[in-house]
């Protein structure tokens, strides 16, 4: 486990230090109107999150300036992913992959028997044949997830919470995907702060529930503040 990751887990429980095995068979209860933090988190989450726009004007008009340059499709990609309760909404990003990327993952995949099953496994890949060489610095510095601030603003994120997922992957989270339904999916998280694609599949579901399970208001500043270094220095960014 990562020093940032343990650290920041055992402060809040140290008993999670551990990762323990994932217990217990529960369903997501949509009973639940109100995402983990309420209106608290909401109020931080749009403050802030105005305020980085504000700040990022300059740098978001450069990279947009830069991506109409260097290439002609589209500017943002909305996959669409699941979020509290269950909703699905459109992630933006700015667009780093080729604008038949589906079709070429597809084709690359079924070429490379080892690769696929490290797809199916994580979710990701090292040398993603999708990815333009531009894009690849991008997403290494995770720029291209910038105009996720709007999602944030729009309440279908949040600037802290599980990394946001396809339908598909909710079956990875098996017991612990109610936990992942309860909240927004976040721009950051304990994840990213954790060594992002150095870390297994089962660490990053462990992650999201115990956020879930212990969320507090500092912890989301704490996690927002150790976004800053882990971005800077791109860790387990592929």
């Amino acid at each position: 486990m990562l020093r940032a990751q343990r650290d920041l887990v055992s402060d809040y429980h140290p008993s999670l230090a551990g990762y323990p095995a994932l217990a217990g068979l529960h369903r997501f209860r949509k009973g639940r109107d109100v995402p983990v933090g309420g209106i608290a988190k909401r109020g931080l989450d749009i403050t802030l999150a105005v305020l980085g726009l504000v700040l990022l004007a300059p740098l978001i008009l450069a990279l947009v300036i830069v991506l109409k340059l260097t290439d002609s499709g589209p500017l943002l990609y909305g996959h669409r992913r699941i979020g509290f309760g269950g909703r699905e909404f459109r992630c933006w990003k700015f667009r780093t992959m080729v604008v038949d990327g589906d079709t070429v993952l597809e084709q690359y995949l079924r070429k490379h028997p080892a690769k696929a099953a490290l797809w199916n496994e994580q979710r990701k890949l090292i040398d993603d044949p999708r990815v333009t060489p531009l894009a690849a610095v991008l997403r290494k510095l995770s720029l291209d997830e910038l105009p996720q601030l709007l999602n944030v603003l729009t309440g279908e994120m949040s600037l802290v919470g599980p990394r946001p997922v396809v339908r598909e992957e909710l079956d990875y989270y098996a017991s612990s995907a109610r936990h992942y339904l309860s909240a927004r999916p976040g721009l950051s998280g304990l994840w990213q702060i954790s060594g992002r694609s150095n870390t297994t599949y089962l660490e990053r579901v462990q992650l999201d529930r115990f956020y879930v399970m212990n969320w507090n208001p500092w912890m989301d500043l704490r996690i927002i503040f150790m976004t800053i270094p882990a971005v800077v220095m791109s860790r387990g960014a592929h």
